[in-house]
């Protein structure tokens, strides 16, 4: 990971990883004896050092381009001689002529200022100054329709971060785009959906959930699920991974965190979504996890229990358009075994997502291959079943694998500029059935039946469906 972030050049994320994993070798040293296997921790210790150098020389020269009073060098201009034998370049006077006086009200009204010996100020001309009301126009219209966060309290640099990186005001993800699910579908109607819909029913004993927890193996559409959940609430959809939210600064990961929730609750109501929570909220005490990790996950912790407010109350509601102002938090992990149990408890409910049954691959194969010509000979039946066990991006992986072979086969032995002068209908060939059961052997399965036995076993202990 520290690698990957270091390529991808968020150099402050890779050097906390760097750091995390450093420690871990030099525990690992502690404990071995002499001997060969410690000679190699050693040198593996060693070139972590120097690449975890390199990135902070990298950092440092980084935040040197952005000081804000740069050094500016002294060149100090020679000069040049003056020689008597060499002269001067001709000055050239401009005389202006004056227009009459029975002009001079119209002149006046078009030479600028500058020109009649007053100030001498810029003034933009008349297309110039056009083009700066319609620049200002769509502005002024969006503040009218968009309220803006406001920055106190909180870097500017932090707040344009969030909303770059994590906001997404319009998700557009639809039930209809996720094949299966069906009863998930209604829970989540239920637990997320409804709220928003009829605050004055969830109150009391009813209040809205203050999270749920999606478990499942990948690729079965959790996040499809949650970007879903947000489009039909009509929500603010905060995605948030553990890249985001973590930074090499002592107190800034927090920092992040705070102003994450109080955006959320600013843009009301909200769906916060953490997809991979178990990298910011695994367990704490035991022993392995970096110390800025905790604090982290405290700090979530805390921010989650304020989201439904002090004690858990009813649901706010705005008193100028009557919205409901719920935040809801959807987690989504494929190792739910890691997680921390005060992020269980207020992950309150905790919901399987599981391989798709047959219905369910029927309708992802329909769905994949919408848009691509067909065969007669096409069989979805007998080819449903053939993916038994397979996760659904495993079937979109085996639906563009077929759709990709006519092509192939077409372009087969040809050079490129011979492929650019192929007419577009001859590359669209129809998908056959024996190209879709070729690509069923060559795509094989991400998900083994050891895992989906660790799922069902964590389910029926801490499932709260």
């Amino acid at each position: 990971m520290a690698r990957e972030c270091a390529l991808l050049s968020i150099y402050e994320t890779a050097q906390v990883y760097y750091q995390g994993v450093l420690q871990q070798i030099q525990k690992i040293i502690r404990t071995i004896e002499r001997g060969a296997e410690k000679s190699r921790w050693e040198e593996t210790l060693a070139a972590l050092r120097k690449e975890n150098d390199l990135i902070k020389e990298i950092t440092e020269t980084l935040a040197s381009f952005r000081t804000e009073n740069p050094v500016k060098p002294n060149y100090q201009i020679e000069e040049p001689t003056k020689d008597p034998d060499v002269w001067p370049p001709q000055r050239h006077h401009v005389i202006k002529k004056q227009p009459p006086n029975r002009a001079a009200g119209a002149a006046k009204k078009q030479e600028p200022r500058g020109a009649a010996g007053g100030v001498n100020r810029p003034q933009a001309n008349k297309y110039e100054r056009k083009d700066q009301r319609e620049r200002e126009k769509p502005k002024e219209k969006q503040n009218k329709d968009e309220k803006e966060f406001p920055t106190t309290g909180y870097p500017k640099e932090l707040v344009e971060q969030v909303e770059r990186d994590i906001v997404s005001k319009n998700p557009n993800t639809r039930w209809t785009d996720i094949a299966g699910l069906s009863e998930l579908k209604v829970l989540l109607q239920e637990a997320v959906v409804l709220p928003l819909i009829r605050p004055d029913v969830f109150k009391g004993i009813r209040r809205p959930l203050k999270g749920v927890l999606m478990v499942g193996p990948p690729g079965t559409g959790k996040t499809l699920l949650a970007k879903a959940v947000a489009t039909e609430c009509g929500t603010t959809f905060f995605n948030v991974s553990s890249a985001g939210l973590t930074s090499k600064w002592h107190g800034e990961s927090e920092k992040l965190v705070k102003l994450l929730f109080d955006m959320a609750r600013f843009y009301a109501p909200s769906t916060i979504f953490i997809d991979e929570i178990d990298s910011i909220g695994s367990k704490r005490g035991s022993g392995g996890e970096h110390d800025a990790t905790k604090r982290l996950t405290s700090e979530i912790l805390i921010q989650m229990d304020g989201v439904a407010g002090a004690a858990g109350g009813d649901v706010e509601v705005d008193a100028e358009t009557g919205e409901s102002k719920v935040v809801m938090v959807l987690g989504a992990t494929n190792f739910p075994w890691n997680l921390d149990n005060a992020l269980l408890r207020r992950l309150e409910k905790r919901v399987y997502i599981p391989l798709p049954d047959t219905e369910g691959r029927l309708q992802l194969l329909k769905l994949n291959l919408k848009e691509v010509a067909l065969a007669n000979d096409i069989c979805f039946d007998a080819l449903a079943s053939k993916l038994d066990g397979y996760s659904g991006a495993d079937i979109t992986n085996v639906c563009r694998d077929a759709a990709l072979m006519a092509l192939r086969r077409r372009i087969v032995g040809l050079t490129p500029t011979e492929i650019k002068d192929i007419p577009k209908e001859e590359l669209e060939l129809p998908t056959t059935m024996q190209d879709l059961e070729r690509a069923i052997d060559k795509v094989s399965k991400s998900v083994s039946s050891e895992d989906l036995e660790k799922f069902e076993k964590w389910m029926k202990e801490f499932g709260a469906v």
